[in-house]
């Protein structure tokens, strides 16, 4: 049997200064890795901006080193979060990148925003997701965060119809888990008589709700940040959203979380102006345009499975061009530039009217 850990005042004290002593240390190699990153700066030569230095394909490949290295006792999750705002930090010393997202404030747009740039960017909050592909398009941000698609509720159209037109490429996606929380100004659930939410986040609370609220109105607003706004202005009202949420809007948390399902995730997409190199482990977003005709499926599936190229997702979408035109968004394994992607693409591009790659990006750590 073990002997009981040793808490007297002078063994505690040295604990404690052991820990002070690495504190000391950590702190110095920070600011030693900031200044190698000021150096970068110098050799690329002045008059650059963060997005001239920001290299996800470099991040993603540091970041796996450090899951690859991790021994505990903090998750690979804790480790990861704690190297991106390094990295976040050292990157934003000249000028932060500007991050377009679905706003308002308190979002989960907001949260895969931090989660992938790191809290040192500078967050744009914005109306819609099409602003956010516009606000892109026309330089006001470097980067936008849009979602993509729910594990729960499936695909968001628009932003897959806002590719159609755009000539914005996929930089990065995220993977977020969604956890649901019934906000409010008020303290019990009784004095509830109507909730807002996005009409997304109420499919995803359905049984939750069925339980415990059935007879409430619910209300349907463009964001959770909207719903959490709305309940704090307003008297028997309440919010479903995010616990960052809570803080944003100053609301008591009622329930959560309640979401039907626990492993409830969202994807999201970086998008941006320039296509990156290889990371060593990506995902390569597609878009194909095709007539109706017999056959056209297997026609652009067939030489991705020739080329053993995994595919992850394929969606088709009216191309809203011509009657009976479509287009098909694929995600596959690897990138553009690498085998066998690249030799499946000059197979597939003579069969089909149009070949778009939309992005080849790291696939999404933890």
């Amino acid at each position: 049997m073990n002997s009981p850990i040793d808490a007297t005042p002078s063994r505690l004290s040295e604990v404690r200064d052991r820990i002070d002593t690495i504190d000391r240390q950590i702190q110095t190699l920070i600011g030693e890795r900031a200044r190698w990153a000021q150096k970068v700066a110098q050799v690329k030569g002045p008059g650059k901006g963060a997005i001239d230095y920001y290299r996800p394909e470099r991040e993603a490949h540091v970041l796996r080193m450090v899951v690859d290295r991790n021994q505990g006792p903090l998750s690979d999750i804790e480790m990861v979060r704690l190297f991106r705002e390094i990295m976040s930090s050292c990157l934003a010393q000249e000028d932060p990148l500007k991050i377009g997202y679905l706003g308002p404030e308190g979002t989960f747009s907001e949260q895969a925003v931090r989660k992938h740039f790191g809290h040192a960017v500078y967050g744009l909050p914005l109306g819609s997701i099409e602003e956010v592909f516009q606000e892109v398009a026309a330089g006001n941000a470097d980067f936008g965060v849009v979602p993509v698609e729910n594990s729960h509720q499936g695909i968001i159209q628009v932003t897959l119809d806002m590719f159609l037109a755009s000539t914005l490429r996929i930089c990065g996606e995220i993977e977020l888990r969604v956890h649901q929380y019934l906000l409010s100004g008020e303290t019990e659930l009784e004095r509830i008589d109507r909730i807002y939410a996005h009409p997304q986040t109420l499919a995803q609370c359905q049984c939750w709700l069925r339980m415990h609220l059935a007879s409430v109105e619910r209300v349907t607003v463009d964001s959770n940040a909207e719903a959490a706004r709305r309940a704090r202005r307003e008297e028997g009202a309440a919010a479903i959203a995010g616990d960052s949420a809570a803080h944003v809007y100053h609301l008591k948390t009622l329930a959560g979380p309640i979401e039907d399902r626990a492993d409830n995730t969202t994807r999201f997409l970086v998008i941006g102006s320039i296509m990156f190199p290889p990371s060593g482990n990506d995902r390569t977003s597609l878009l194909v345009f095709v007539q109706d005709q017999p056959g056209v499926l297997y026609q652009v599936l067939s030489p991705l499975a020739r080329h053993g190229v995994s595919m992850n997702r394929i969606e088709s979408r009216p191309t809203h061009d011509q009657k009976w035109e479509y287009a098909f968004f694929i995600d596959v394994a690897g990138h553009a530039d690498q085998s066998p992607l690249v030799d499946a693409l000059a197979e597939l591009g003579p069969l089909v009217k149009q070949v778009r790659v939309l992005g080849s990006y790291p696939v999404a750590l933890p």
